[in-house]
């Protein structure tokens, strides 16, 4: 029986979860929010945000291969309703 990865046993566990695996970070922005910091990525070929909160500055991700585990979501902004992903783990590749 082979050995399942942490993202494998999360992915079992939670049916909505989906990860992916050197993924091209184009983009990465950090802001202060309270207490975390705020970390939102942008990945090659998606149009869409995938973001997740740190309590420490983290290095900058930007052209970096990533490996994701992430689920969608809704975010209000000034009254429109966006699709981002919330990133579960984020790992350099």
């Amino acid at each position: 029986m082979p050995l399942k990865s942490k993202a494998d046993k999360l992915l079992q566990r939670h049916k909505q979860l989906t990860h992916t695996e050197m993924a091209k970070v184009t983009s990465h922005v950090q802001r202060a929010q309270d207490d975390w910091i705020l970390n939102t990525v942008m990945i090659e070929e998606c149009d869409i945000p995938f973001k997740y909160k740190r309590k420490k500055q983290y290095k900058n991700l930007k052209g970096q291969r990533v490996n994701l585990t992430y689920y969608p979501g809704k975010e209000s902004v000034a009254g429109m309703e966006l699709e981002i992903m919330k990133v579960v783990r984020i790992k350099i590749a």
